[in-house]
């Protein structure tokens, strides 16, 4: 082992220089292995800097070790290596990430909800009957309304939606709309017949664009499997679905991409391959919405706990959904975000997620049938062509639909300004107690496709910098079933929050492509966007007025959480013990949090 180690240390010496000593390239995942002294071979995605990817796949191919893929957009490869080799790979100033090639898997949770009420009906009855019980999703969302409103006498060719999923089976409820379907779990690139042997991604396109019980029932969709029977894949895969959607986008249609799934942050969303790779859809033009995960509560106590954000959902261009319960009524006033949502902060990097909150607890949608899922819900009595499932996953799902409709009424909006009026457009989410739950918890707040389609058509986004961009008077409030909602009228960036119409009154760099979120806010109403490099964070005022947050030495030595000046009188919240035997999520009572953190 010795001996492979040294011959491996000196083919990179050869080709990328002296070693960096003080380099920590490594994730955690993978220096906990090194640490713990493991044995045989690491799928691992190893990141260089630009130009020197070449080389190092052909070093790496010469040493006997297996190149699984390259990823040209991120300049990384794939490759089996020796744990042995996982210091000699990180110690050169070439490499700029060695990343666990990590399992991902849905972020779904089951139900023993009935999905039909009579397993003998017709599947066109059934249909029928679904559309009726998802009835209340679609009035609470405004969808249906907003629809017919809004899109009269507009004729834009339908949105297409990448499923980054399990696959999608086909079905009366997607007809013909399923426009191409490609296999990764091979660790290629294959076209296949559309299929789904677990029936979570067949759940998630339901929602999305279902024509019985989906937001945009007129949207195309492009299934890109990547989890397998079991509902698990690997990151690469997930990646190289990603790269195919961003070379294709045009061909395909490809406007959406969802990803309902995720791992554990093992590192700054600066290196995260999985995460680069959703900046790079980002900046091509592609929404991507993720889920946030479904780690917001200890499973054994029930305790509610902050920093369970998963990977790619720390993704700071990606639209990151946590999960929301409606009880299935049509008012807001009984929302509640789910105790299972993944909340903020993100491990690491301190960003501010999720983005919003959507629909996503108990929903009934298609179930694939032979499906796992299925068969599961079959064991328990639940039986018929629906089913219904909770979790971040569904809830994404839905915004992906929202995401949909807000392109047909206006498709000129960058990934940047979509969010924008996703967030502003949003609702306030309140809790039992009144008040309404925090930024970490929720987000900007629960999305409104109503109100989103409503500012979205009135943007012009070809207008000059500076100009007034909107072309029409917008009021800052929707009716649904009957009751008058007032938006959030705030936006959440990164590590701030931003209010006021001032944000959205003209167009403005920050509306732009290629931009990363930084660095504080100009006038108290607009954000500037900050440093390209990724690396410097200024942590300021949270708020406009005097309410500030200054959030000082997050990770002390990785084991405490200190939110400092969390108050005017300056008393501090320590959230202790954040990573004890790799659990990454902070117990504690959100309560203290939710009195300033609205």
């Amino acid at each position: 082992m010795i001996l492979v180690r040294l011959v491996l240390s000196a083919a990179l010496v050869a080709i990328f220089g002296v070693p960096n000593a003080s380099a920590q390239v490594l994730d955690d995942s993978l220096r906990n292995s090194a640490v713990r002294g493991c044995t045989g071979s690491k799928s691992v995605i190893i990141r260089t800097r630009p130009g020197a990817r070449e080389a190092l796949r052909k070093s790496l191919a010469a040493q006997g070790r297996r190149v699984k893929g390259e990823f040209p957009s991120l300049d990384a490869i794939t490759a089996e290596v020796r744990c042995g080799d996982l210091h000699a790979l990180a110690g050169f100033r070439e490499t700029a990430s060695v990343s666990d090639n990590a399992t991902v898997q849905g972020h779904q949770l089951t139900t023993d909800a009935m999905a039909t009420a009579n397993s003998s009906w017709s599947r066109l009855m059934e249909a029928a009957s679904a559309q009726q019980l998802q009835a209340n999703l679609f009035s609470t969302l405004g969808v249906r309304q907003s629809v017919l409103g809004t899109l009269t006498g507009y004729v834009m060719s339908p949105v297409g939606v990448a499923i980054v999923d399990s696959g999608i089976q086909r079905g009366l409820d997607f007809g013909s709309r399923i426009t191409a379907f490609y296999d990764f779990t091979h660790g290629d690139i294959r076209a296949a017949a559309p299929s789904d042997e677990y029936g979570h991604g067949t759940h998630v396109a339901g929602l999305a664009a279902g024509t019985y019980v989906g937001v945009a029932a007129s949207a195309r969709l492009i299934g890109l499997k990547v989890l397998d029977a079991q509902g698990q894949g690997t990151t690469d895969n997930v990646i190289r679905a990603i790269e195919f959607a961003v070379v294709n986008k045009n061909a395909l249609n490809i406007k959406v991409i969802n990803l309902s799934l995720g791992h554990q942050i093992f590192e700054s969303a600066a290196t995260d391959p999985l995460v680069q790779a959703v900046e790079h859809a980002s900046r091509a033009g592609i929404i991507v919405v993720v889920s946030a995960g479904n780690f917001g509560r200890n499973v054994t106590t029930g305790q509610i706990g902050y920093g369970g954000i998963a990977s790619p959902g720390n993704a700071p261009s990606g639209i990151t959904v946590g999960s929301l319960r409606t009880f299935e009524t049509v008012s807001r006033h009984d929302d509640r975000i789910a105790a299972y949502s993944s909340r903020g902060p993100s491990r690491y990097d301190r960003f501010v997620k999720p983005d919003i909150s959507a629909p996503g607890d108990n929903l009934l949608s298609v179930a694939a049938v032979g499906s796992t899922l299925r068969l599961a819900q079959e064991r328990r009595g639940n039986v018929g062509n629906y089913m219904r499932l909770s979790g971040t996953s569904m809830a994404a799902g839905v915004v992906s639909g929202m995401v949909a409709l807000i392109l047909q009424s206006n498709q000129n909006l960058t990934p940047n300004a979509l969010k924008m009026v996703l967030q502003y457009s949003s609702i306030p989410v309140t809790n039992d107690g009144g008040p309404g739950f925090d930024v970490l918890t929720h987000g900007a707040g629960s999305a409104n496709a109503g109100g989103a389609i409503t500012l979205a058509r009135a943007i012009n986004p070809a207008l000059a910098l500076g100009q007034k961009w909107l072309t029409a008077s917008v009021t800052p409030r929707t009716i649904i079933g009957g009751e008058m909602y007032v938006w959030a009228q705030r936006m959440v960036w990164g590590n701030h929050i931003a209010h006021g119409i001032g944000i959205i009154d003209e167009q403005r760099p920050s509306w732009a492509l290629n931009i990363v979120w930084g660095d504080g806010l100009e006038d108290d109403d607009n954000i500037v966007w900050g440093n390209s490099d990724d690396d410097n964070i200024v942590w300021g005022n949270l708020f406009d007025d005097d309410d500030n947050i200054v959030w000082g030495n997050l990770f002390d030595d990785d084991d405490n959480i200190v939110w400092g000046n969390l108050f005017d009188d300056d008393d501090n919240i320590v959230w202790g013990n954040l990573f004890d035997d790799d659990d990454n999520i902070v117990w504690g009572n959100s309560a203290l949090l939710g009195s300033v953190l609205r």
